[in-house]
């Protein structure tokens, strides 16, 4: 089945607008503050809705409907632990940077154990958010090549460049602007989704949750002290410390709490993206549920060989009324561009402020230039990944494995500075050392007992830990 032309219209209307709705926040960047900050002057509105929308990337759009097909709602767990983040994160970690005289979140790292800690954090950052444009790319333009049947390296190519040319000549304000259009454009898709497979099943909306009952699609799963599996405790914890990662250290929340205009914006947008996220992610999962009870009751509608994450796509292009496909490809686009041109301006961000600009003077037409060159050059880099993951699509994991070693390296010594106030730089450098052995460890050697949602946990716990217990040695031989 092909797209019909409204189906087309609607979503080149959607990249059109969203392409010159970004470039025209251009005149708006009169100096570098308001190319990383937006002159602390959004709505509160508009910044939650950023934050909710980097949340959701094009891997999550389609990657949770398929966890809910496939097997239950147990990933929902991770959903269920950001309240107590975005709270912990509204009272503590939102005054906490909205105090520091600096844009980035690792310039405290530097005040707390010297500049080789901004730089580590820095680094660490910098090689995640790369391959996470490269991710986000890639695995956008699989779903859009089986709907569409368009090359993967043209998608690749052309959302990439509309990205990059709204990030860099928009900065920050274009990036959260059109984060809150793409944010609302993901609601409207998912919730059109829900609709549509309500009113789809044979026997009516109750066919499908007594369908869904019947294969404990709604469970969430076990409640035992089982650390292998993921059982329910594993994921909620788990999530708290993914969570606590992202707003207590991810430069790409901390630098959208400085362009809230005052304290109480900047937590009431913490709290409204972390919270707004818990529903739509219900709803994507939902519409993985009702996807398996849909083809369940009218299994001839769904072609062999199609399963998992292929499901959902399938019923994007086959099943849902024209006009509504286009806006489903449109927000698939939305959940991708938005992470993409967070990640971009965040990063060129990274790049000025704990590189070009430490320990140097330059003027704001240097700075400006740094902004606009970094920011094109990382949307290249990324654009670049994301073709070599076209051959090498093993590398997708291995940057996973990389990820989940730099960020829990990032928050145990974010944490250690932020709550032990005598521990000293070589306490927190052996601490990190021990940690990342720990984590590269759980997710590159043989381990069998613990499922790895807990590597990020068990890593941050014991950086801290070893920390702490070196700063409490010390205290106890110096008193002697």
């Amino acid at each position: 089945m092909e797209l019909s032309i409204l189906d087309f219209i609607v979503f080149f209307a959607f990249m059109a607008g969203t392409l010159l709705f970004g470039c025209s926040f251009f005149s708006k960047n009169r100096n570098s503050n308001e190319y990383t900050s937006a002159g602390g002057r959004l709505p509160a509105w508009v910044v939650g809705m950023s934050i909710f929308a980097t949340y959701v990337s094009s891997i999550s759009f389609l990657a949770l409907p398929g966890n809910a097909y496939m097997g239950n709602w147990n990933p929902f767990v991770f959903s269920l632990s950001i309240p107590i983040a975005s709270w912990i994160a509204a009272k503590y970690f939102v005054p906490f940077y909205r105090n520091i005289n600096s844009i980035s979140a690792y310039s405290y790292l530097e005040e707390r154990f010297g500049y080789w800690a901004r730089v580590y954090a820095s680094c660490c950052y910098l090689l995640t958010q790369v391959a996470r444009i490269g991710s986000v790319l890639y695995l956008m333009a699989l779903p859009l090549h089986s709907m569409l049947g368009w090359s993967i390296p043209v998608i690749i190519m052309v959302s990439g460049l509309c990205v990059v040319i709204y990030s860099v000549l928009g900065g920050i304000t274009a990036v959260i602007w059109t984060d809150a259009i793409q944010g609302i454009v993901l609601i409207a898709g998912a919730l059109a989704c829900v609709i549509v497979l309500l009113f789809s099943m044979p026997e009516g909306p109750s066919q499908l949750f007594s369908i869904a009952k019947e294969y404990d699609k709604f469970s969430l799963g076990s409640f035992g002290p089982d650390l292998g599996t993921t059982t329910f405790w594993v994921t909620l914890v788990y999530g708290l410390f993914i969570n606590l990662q992202n707003y207590g250290i991810d430069q790409n929340y901390v630098q959208r709490y400085k362009t809230a205009k005052d304290d109480k914006g900047a937590r009431s947008a913490a709290l409204f993206g972390g919270l707004l996220y818990v529903p739509v992610s219900m709803f994507f999962f939902f519409i993985g549920t009702a996807l398996f009870a849909y083809y369940a009751a009218s299994p001839e509608l769904l072609p062999e060989g199609t399963a998992n994450d292929a499901v959902f796509p399938y019923f994007i292009v086959h099943g849902l009324p024209t006009g509504i496909t286009g806006l489903l490809i449109a927000a698939i686009c939305a959940a991708g561009m938005s992470t993409v041109s967070t990640s971009i301006n965040s990063s060129a961000t990274i790049i000025l402020t704990d590189f070009f600009q430490h320990k140097r003077k330059m003027t704001d037409k240097q700075n400006m230039y740094v902004l606009y060159v970094t920011s094109f050059i990382l949307g290249v880099l990324g654009m670049g990944l994301g073709l070599a993951m076209m051959s090498v699509q093993s590398a997708l994991e291995a940057w996973w494995s990389l990820a989940a070693i730099f960020s829990g390296g990032m928050l145990g010594l974010f944490l250690l500075g932020y709550m032990v106030k005598r521990v000293k730089s070589i306490h927190a450098m052996i601490g990190v050392v021990c940690g990342v052995i720990l984590i590269a460890w759980m997710s590159f050697g043989n381990n069998t007992v613990f499922h790895s949602y807990l590597t990020i946990v068990f890593g941050t716990i014991l950086i801290f830990l070893v920390g702490f217990l070196l700063s409490l040695f010390a205290v106890k031989q110096r008193n002697k």
